[in-house]
């Protein structure tokens, strides 16, 4: 089992996830999340001065799925997340040695 961890823009949330299910990917946790990355921050200007905003709002996805689907997510999120702009995001895969469900304990 993977683990695939991405962080990508809020607006982009909605295509990923039906990119997702169009992949067979349906649950997921999904969490709000604040961070900077390469592009360091957005500046702005304005009649007072300049100031820079160094936390980008972002959203963060975290899928557990079996090791045959890896790649088709892996594409879903690139395809619907790229925007060819800097601070698209980035998609991180673990491993997962276990996964229990409470419940059932399966």
């Amino acid at each position: 089992m993977k683990m695939i961890v991405a962080i990508i823009r809020p607006e982009k949330l909605q295509c990923v996830k039906d990119a997702l299910k169009a992949e067979g990917v349906h649950g997921m946790t999904i969490t709000n999340v604040r961070g900077r990355g390469e592009q360091s921050g957005i500046k702005f200007t304005t009649r007072v001065g300049e100031f820079c905003v160094d936390e980008i709002e972002k959203v963060k996805l975290e899928i557990v799925i079996d090791d045959v689907l890896e790649d088709a997510a892996i594409a879903a999120i690139k395809e619907s997340a790229d925007t060819g702009h800097m601070g698209d995001g980035r998609i991180f895969v673990l491993t997962v040695e276990r996964s229990i469900k409470i419940r059932t304990e399966e």
